[in-house]
């Protein structure tokens, strides 16, 4: 291994001479190579952006069973369902109660611009918590008040006075369905791609919002169980037990019910997913077009080179030294640049965009399987340069 290290350690870095040779089109390749990362990372950081955001709500569900329609598709389509089965669940051994959760979009008047602007709102039952978050818990005993609403802080638009004046304790007021609404308290969720806020009230507030909805009618029914319950057993109770109208889903099973949707049965996941493809596609021919570039310059030195005894091997390195040399220095940039454009989308959507050192490594390994492709495809013709053909 030290001798290894030693032969390298001695060995003329002739990709990297040829390179800085020409200096354009060095810079060159790096801007391709930079802006193919920047694509990849844009894709992947608005994909996990979709997927968090789209279950955040789900994720701080309080609960062991979710009941949902068989024809729900998320949480914003999550359709109705009688609540008779609720009283219905609560005969299957191991269910300890059954929450109702009401969940609708509607139209109120954003408290500091008075622009409307759809939101979404849950109404839950005040004396049960439903949400794991202390935010909310503890100011349950404010939504028993009639056209109370908490206000989801991390919503998307222009609430910041609001916000302030609420965080003071005054009295902000809105209006919703024609009715003047208090927001008594906050809480911090965030907003998502298919909702640009949320509220929480009681249930009773909620129904007061909605007059035709009828009580009997409910979004979804959480179900806690025993302690010394299994929740399998019982979710395949449940589904056993009641209509088919119905599906009982453990809370990682409804939260992967969200996410399924999200990625297959919206085009939005496969979007990303074909942008990075893209990203990748654009790296492989912009650095294939700079090797094969420099091999079709430098063809004649490399037929020399087999005139003297070097093998095609060692050509075949200094290729590929130059391909990880371009996806090392296109990187650098190309994380840079990311970073800088996460923050400007986190600010102007409210999205969660951050960088994970997972993804780096990851966009790293790919820049240099982007390069080692192209290095592998440019290489074609070194193999075939003949000394006899050159002189």
């Amino acid at each position: 291994m030290i001798g290894f290290i030693k032969r390298i350690s001695r060995r003329t870095p002739l990709g990297w001479l040829q390179l800085k040779h020409d200096k354009t089109r060095l810079l060159t390749a790096l801007a391709g190579i930079a802006f193919a990362d920047i694509l990849i990372f844009m894709q992947f950081g608005f994909k996990n952006a979709l997927y968090m955001t789209n279950t955040l709500f789900q994720r701080n569900l309080q609960t062991d069973i979710i009941l949902i329609s068989t024809q729900a598709r998320d949480l914003t389509r999550l359709f109705t369902f009688p609540r008779r089965r609720l009283y219905q669940a609560m005969d299957v051994p191991g269910v300890k109660s059954a929450e109702a959760l009401y969940v609708n979009f509607i139209d109120w008047k954003n408290p500091q611009t008075s622009g409307k602007t759809a939101i979404l709102i849950f109404g839950q039952n005040p004396e049960q918590p439903v949400f794991s978050l202390p935010e909310v818990n503890q100011q349950l005993d404010e939504v028993k008040l009639p056209d109370t609403v908490l206000f989801d802080r991390a919503s998307r638009g222009d609430y910041q006075q609001a916000i302030a004046l609420i965080e003071q304790g005054q009295p902000v007021t809105t209006e919703i369905e024609r009715r003047t609404i208090n927001i008594a308290g906050l809480f911090q969720v965030g907003a998502s791609f298919s909702t640009d806020g949320t509220l929480i009230t009681s249930d009773q507030n909620f129904l007061r919002l909605f007059p035709k909805r009828r009580a009997e009618t409910v979004s979804m029914g959480l179900i806690e169980l025993q302690a010394e319950a299994n929740p399998e057993q019982v979710r395949a109770a449940l589904n056993a037990y009641l209509p088919e109208d119905i599906q009982a889903l453990t809370h990682q099973e409804y939260i992967d019910f969200e996410l399924n949707y999200w990625q297959k049965r919206t085009p939005i996941g496969f979007v990303f997913g074909l942008g990075s493809t893209m990203g990748f596609v654009v790296g492989v021919v912009i650095v294939y077009q700079v090797l094969s570039t420099d091999v079709n310059a430098h063809l004649s030195e490399y037929a020399t080179f087999k005139a003297m005894g070097y093998r095609n091997l060692y050509l075949l390195g200094v290729v590929f030294e130059e391909a990880i040399i371009l996806a090392v220095l296109g990187f650098i940039p190309g994380v840079a640049v990311s970073l800088g454009l996460y923050r400007l989308a986190r600010q102007a959507t409210a999205l969660p965009l951050f960088m994970p050192m997972a993804r780096v490594v990851w966009v790293l390994i790919l820049t240099i399987v982007m390069c080692g492709i192209s290095g592998a495809i440019a290489i074609r013709k070194l193999r075939a340069a003949d000394p006899a053909d050159i002189f």
